[in-house]
């Protein structure tokens, strides 16, 4: 009997604690937090303020309420982040905020509204506006890309593989309004590439091709450019003394 009435007793003992516990953290999630109850994580280029301008949350808002999913999403979106995650936390309260930043691999501009914007590119095509890129090895960078646009984005990343795998040293990537692409290379200088992105690992691997040549037969002659638009038939045009 005495270790049945321990039992009742402890067993009452924990149901009281788990109301209490469940109580205290439901009033917690309906409790309101502040700009200064974030904390960020994986960078140190953001602050709180960052994070609410370039967003539609509005402080102070109940915890409970607060949209991490959308959070995310416009971060990620207006902040140019490889990835974020925003979860809510009872102890202690507040939104933690974990970045993972793009790293830039070549300069980039962009034009809007006929305004030219500065900024980044990363290994995935990606555009890094200026006051978004963190300024370690910037200094490193040896690309600039003109005309970049959204619908860039995959061939921008398939010249970048190939520049790791290949020989050749891609200076400059211009596409025009239209999209045509131009590369320019150390060695080989001007190099038309036209409208068709489906045929750019084909143009690149006769561009690292044509460089191996030009490199292994020590060619004197001065190349112009090279018209791969039709990379079966390359037209190469040189400098006449």
């Amino acid at each position: 009997m005495r270790n049945q009435k321990i039992i009742k007793n402890r067993s009452f003992f924990f149901l009281i604690s788990f109301l209490f516990l469940t109580s205290l953290l439901s009033v917690k999630t309906f409790e309101k937090v502040d700009m200064q109850d974030i904390r960020i994580s994986g960078s140190e280029l953001f602050s709180q303020n960052d994070l609410v301008s370039n967003s539609s949350l509005k402080f102070p808002i109940r915890l409970i309420f607060v949209k991490t999913n959308l959070l995310e999403k416009e971060l990620k979106q207006n902040l140019s982040l490889k990835n974020v995650s925003v979860n809510r936390e009872l102890f202690p309260f507040g939104l933690k905020v974990h970045i993972n930043t793009r790293i830039p691999i070549a300069y980039g501009e962009k034009i809007i509204n006929d305004e030219k914007i500065l900024g980044f590119i990363d290994k995935d095509g990606i555009f890094i506006n200026k006051n978004n890129a963190d300024e370690k090895n910037l200094n490193e960078l040896t690309i600039k890309v003109f005309g970049w646009n959204e619908k860039f984005k995959k061939i921008l990343s398939e010249i970048f593989i190939a520049i790791e795998n290949y020989e050749f040293e891609i200076v400059q990537i211009t596409f025009s309004p239209d999209g045509f692409l131009t590369i320019e290379e150390k060695d080989l200088r001007t190099i038309f590439l036209g409208l068709k992105p489906n045929l750019i690992n084909y143009q690149l691997q006769i561009i690292n091709n044509l460089k191996n040549e030009f490199k292994k037969n020590s060619y004197s002659i001065k190349i112009d450019n090279i018209d791969l638009t039709n990379p079966n038939k390359p037209k190469i045009k040189v400098f006449k003394p």
